[in-house]
């Protein structure tokens, strides 16, 4: 995949309109609606900056959530939960839809930017293209929730169409929103047939940081993969072990390689229909000279459950009646050696069930040797992100990627449909 793609600095904007798409799809309280992290919003101040200072005129746009976007899709789902379909109106509907409005992002917007900041009330509708018509440059506009139209998710030609068509003859598209770029849909990468298309300030970050890790890293390079599911990366495994010296496995994918050694792993997460792969990995990883280490000691519980009461046993010697809950103290100094003596760190994983503080010291072990292993540390989202904040490491880390799924892709070697759709440099 080519990494190298046109940005923002590469184009001219000035009396423009820019269609911009970022991703402010954040968590609010599911009864006020208040947002209860801003970090995705932060995250794309200095593209909107940027633009705006150039003499911009920029229509944001973002999903939201999981809205239903006909009234027979919601129905339909809500039948499958058990409610009736007479009982159901269109008002009901609506509502639901409602509650994953953008306005509360509009308003945190401006008062991040401390200046006035439009809400359409539809997203390719009049209003939408009354307030687009309006803008002037140094003026920003945000569009309602993508998702509310059905035409988002299918990359419909049409509503892609009608996006751009905000921006005008001229306009330009900028996509922004790294944790939707393994989507093809329309605001993603359908409104790239009819706008020239180059990359935010963000997802340049992105590219640049973990393009040149997987492309040409500073070495050794140690993967570091967490999670419950060998299936879940086994395309990461296979495009690393052409990349890595050093692959560390944790979290429940572990018990699938340690069954697969010929260990019992009592009643651990186990994946019995990729014993084969698991050896088939051990073995490839030998033959390229790849050091390979998984899980060597285990915390193990009867239940899963946040208990103290726990055993701490080596990795071959797991009783038939417990199941392994998060990675031991001698797994620990392994892996914090293999770290320590790096010059390149991708993490994409938990080493154990973090979100039970008992089993969570591994994670946050594994996060405080990236923070004081004086390696380019590049940390992939999710629970591995949350450690790494929750610790305050976050500052000592080279780059936490703000994108979940889009940043195992890129780990995989896939090709982005939302940044193949850039223009290259």
């Amino acid at each position: 995949m080519n990494y190298q793609k046109k940005t923002v600095y590469d184009v001219d904007v000035n009396g423009k309109k820019v269609l911009l798409r970022c991703d402010f799809n954040v968590p609010q309280d599911k009864d006020s609606g208040a947002i209860t992290d801003d970090k995705r919003i932060r995250a794309a101040l200095p593209t909107i900056r940027y633009l705006l200072g150039q003499g911009a005129a920029v229509i944001a746009c973002s999903h939201l959530g999981k809205p239903v976007a006909t009234f027979d899709a919601y129905v339909k789902k809500q039948v499958e939960k058990g409610k009736k379909a007479e009982d159901l109106t269109e008002a009901d509907w609506i509502r639901s839809n409602k509650k994953l409005s953008l306005s509360p992002v509009a308003v945190r917007l401006s008062e991040l930017l401390d200046m006035p900041v439009a809400m359409a009330a539809d997203t390719v509708g009049p209003d939408a293209q009354a307030k687009a018509a309006a803008l002037r440059p140094g003026e920003l506009l945000l569009l309602e929730n993508t998702r509310f139209e059905k035409g988002e998710t299918k990359n419909d030609p049409a509503f892609a169409k009608a996006l751009a068509d905000l921006a005008g003859a001229d306009g330009v598209f900028v996509s922004d929103a790294f944790g939707t770029v393994h989507r093809a849909h329309a605001s993603t990468a359908g409104v790239a047939a009819y706008l020239p298309a180059v990359s935010g300030l963000l997802i340049q970050k992105e590219l640049e940081i973990m393009g040149g890790a997987l492309e040409d890293p500073k070495r050794p390079f140690v993967a570091i993969l967490g999670g419950a599911k060998v299936s879940d990366k086994i395309g990461v495994i296979n495009n690393l072990l052409e990349k890595a010296d050093t692959i560390i496995i944790g979290g429940g994918m572990a018990y699938t390689f340690i069954k697969a050694t010929g260990h019992d792993v009592g009643t651990s997460l186990l994946e019995a229909d990729k014993l084969d792969y698991a050896r088939e990995m051990l073995e490839k990883a030998a033959a390229k000279g790849v050091r390979f280490l998984f899980t060597v000691d285990v915390k193990v519980t009867r239940e899963f459950e946040n208990t103290e009461d726990y055993l701490t046993v080596d990795a071959d010697s797991m009783p038939s009646d417990y199941m392994g809950m998060d990675i031991g103290p001698k797994t620990i100094r392994l892996f914090s050696d293999a770290i320590r003596g790096a010059g390149t760190v991708v993490w994409n994983g938990p080493v154990g069930v973090f979100e039970f503080p008992v089993f969570s010291e591994g994670t946050k072990a594994i996060a405080r040797a990236l923070a004081e292993s004086g390696a380019i540390t590049i940390v992939g989202g999710g629970d591995s992100a949350a450690a790494v904040e929750q610790l305050g490491f976050a500052d000592r880390m080279t780059h936490i990627s703000t994108g979940g799924g889009a940043s195992l892709e890129f780990l995989e070697g896939k090709e982005l449909p939302g940044v193949a759709c850039l223009l290259d440099k």
